[in-house]
């Protein structure tokens, strides 16, 4: 579903920045366990949403631990950073009014979580153990995630909106591949293309 890759200089910036990666690395599974949260507030009444996010919750939080655990025994702090631009600039794309509304909050899950799945793929070559064999076993749990996101969605819009559903899929996807690709003053989990890197 993503329409571009990750350019190769934001995998060599992340190879030499791992610890800045491993620190929001664990803020973005924070994110993905508390975005699933508010997709279960959001939406009571759809009973087979509210119990896959909340397994997907339980998960993402676990997938934090061992984030945290390996932090640990690298000697990496844990430190506060700023947001970058990817989520928000994606969110503010969506619709407003519903019932459009989930069905976007739906497929910008299932980019988010596709785009960490060729991240961990993308970079994992780059990494040192123990980084690598950890980022290698998570890219199949982040392409089943983006993959949940997508049945989600369809089951939410039915049968007859699914073409609809994968053109409103294209148009998210083609600006979300814009902000991994333009520069990028931040380096995050999610960023474009280091603005420093592409100055040089």
């Amino acid at each position: 579903m993503l329409l571009a890759s990750t350019p190769r200089s934001w995998c060599e910036h992340a190879a030499r920045e791992w610890r800045l990666l491993l620190v929001d690395h664990a803020n973005c599974e924070k994110k993905a366990a508390s975005t699933a949260l508010a997709l279960m507030f959001a939406y009571p009444e759809d009973q087979s949403l509210s119990l896959a996010m909340a397994r997907l919750a339980r998960e993402e939080l676990r997938h934090f631990e061992q984030v945290q655990k390996l932090m640990q025994q690298l000697g990496v702090p844990m430190v506060r950073m700023a947001p970058g631009r990817y989520a928000g600039a994606l969110r503010a794309q969506l619709a407003t009014g519903e019932p459009q509304r989930k069905l976007d909050l739906l497929l910008a899950g299932a980019l988010i979580e596709a785009r960490s799945c060729e991240r961990f793929e993308a970079v994992a070559p780059l990494l040192h153990a123990p980084l690598a064999e950890f980022y290698a076993g998570l890219a199949e749990s982040e392409r089943r995630h983006a993959g949940l996101y997508v049945e989600l969605a369809e089951a939410a819009g039915g049968a007859e909106g699914k073409a609809a559903l994968h053109a409103r899929l294209a148009e998210l996807a083609a600006v979300e591949a814009r902000l991994v690709q333009d520069p990028d003053p931040q380096f995050r989990f999610h960023s474009g293309a280091p603005a420093i890197d592409a100055a040089a």
